[in-house]
C-alpha cells in the first residue's frame, strides 16, 4: 500500500482521508484546523506537523483546499519542493480552470505527475467512499492517480488534459444549481396549487420532470428520506459552495465567450440565498427563498 499525504482534511477531505486509511494506505493528515486533524487520526490517519512533513517521501499527495489561491500557494511554496519525482500529485479542490491548468503545467515542467480531480457527491459520498472524480491531466498521470481515487469513489473518469477535471466539475454543477432551483420552484407551485408533495414526487419522479435534484436530493421533506430536507437542511452540500461553483462557471463562461443565461440566473438566486443566511445550509434549502 502507498504512503499518502493528505492536505486539507475538513468536511470533504476528512471522509476521503478516512477511506484511504480504511483501504490500507498510510495516510499522513495535515490541516490548519487541529480538530480536523484529530478527527482524521480517529479514523486511522497519522497527524503531520506540516504540509512539507506530510509530503516528504509520500507516494501520493492529495490536496482538498478552498480556492485556487490556496492550491497555487500550497504547490508552488511547499509541495513541489517536498514531492519526490515518483509521487503522484492529486488536487481534489474545486477551483478555476486557469489555476488548475497553470499548476498542472508547472508540475510537468518540474518532472512531476499531477492531475486535477474535483469531486461530485458532497459530504455523504465523501464519507461513504462513493464520490465521482472528474480528472484532468496526462493519461499516464491519470493511471497513476486511479488507484488512490478508486479508494475514495465509485467513478473515476478522465476528462482530458490539465484543467479539464475542473471544467467538467463547474459545468456539471451549473446544471445541478439550475436544476435544483427548477425542482424547488415546481414543489412550491405544487404546494400552492394544493397538490400533495409525495403525490407530486411519485408522478414527476417517473415522468419527464425526473432529475437527480428530485430523486436523490428532493428539496422538501418526506419523499426521499436521505435528503437533507429531512434534517432541516443540515449537512450535504452547502449553499455557499454551490454559489462558489456557479461563480467559477460564470468566470469560465466569460473567458470562453459562452452564453449561460440559466447559469447566470442560478448564480443570482444563490447569491440572494446566501445573503439571506442560507450559505451554511444545504443548497436544496433554496426552496425556502422561493417560498418567499
Amino acid at each position: 500500500m502507498s504512503i499518502v499525504a493528505f492536505i486539507g482534511v475538513g468536511n470533504m477531505g476528512g471522509g476521503m482521508a478516512a477511506n484511504l486509511a480504511k483501504a490500507g494506505h498510510e495516510v499522513r493528515a495535515f490541516d490548519l484546523s487541529e480538530d480536523a486533524v484529530a478527527r482524521a487520526v480517529s479514523h486511522g490517519c497519522t497527524a503531520a506537523t506540516s504540509a512539507r512533513a506530510a509530503a516528504h517521501g509520500a507516494d501520493a499527495i492529495v490536496t482538498m483546499l478552498p480556492a485556487g489561491s490556496h492550491v497555487a500557494a500550497a504547490y508552488h511554496d511547499t509541495l513541489f519542493a517536498a514531492a519526490g519525482l515518483h509521487a503522484i500529485l492529486i488536487d481534489c479542490s474545486t477551483i478555476d480552470v486557469a489555476t488548475a491548468r497553470s499548476v498542472g503545467e508547472a508540475a510537468a515542467q518540474k518532472g512531476l505527475a499531477m492531475v486535477d480531480a474535483p469531486v461530485s457527491g458532497g459530504t455523504a459520498a465523501a464519507d461513504a467512499g462513493t464520490l465521482t472524480f472528474m480528472v484532468g491531466g496526462p493519461a499516464a498521470a491519470f493511471e497513476a492517480a486511479r488507484p488512490i481515487l478508486e479508494a475514495m469513489g465509485k467513478a473515476v473518469i478522465h476528462a482530458g488534459g490539465a484543467g479539464m477535471g475542473q471544467a467538467a466539475k463547474i459545468c456539471n454543477n451549473m446544471i445541478l444549481g439550475a436544476t435544483m432551483i427548477a425542482t424547488a420552484e415546481a414543489f412550491v407551485l405544487a404546494e400552492k396549487l394544493g397538490l400533495d408533495a409525495q403525490t407530486f414526487f411519485d408522478i414527476s419522479s417517473k415522468a419527464s420532470g425526473q432529475s437527480w435534484s428530485m430523486t436523490s436530493y428532493c428539496p422538501v421533506p418526506g419523499p426521499v428520506p436521505s435528503s437533507p430536507a429531512n434534517r432541516d437542511y443540515a449537512g450535504g452540500f452547502a449553499g455557499a459552495l454551490m454559489l462558489k461553483d456557479l461563480k467559477l462557471a460564470l468566470e469560465a463562461a466569460s473567458k470562453a465567450g459562452a452564453s449561460v443565461p440559466m447559469g447566470a440566473q442560478a448564480e443570482a438566486l444563490y447569491q440572494m440565498f446566501a445573503n439571506n443566511g442560507g450559505g451554511a445550509q444545504d443548497f436544496s434549502a433554496i426552496v425556502k427563498l422561493l417560498r418567499g
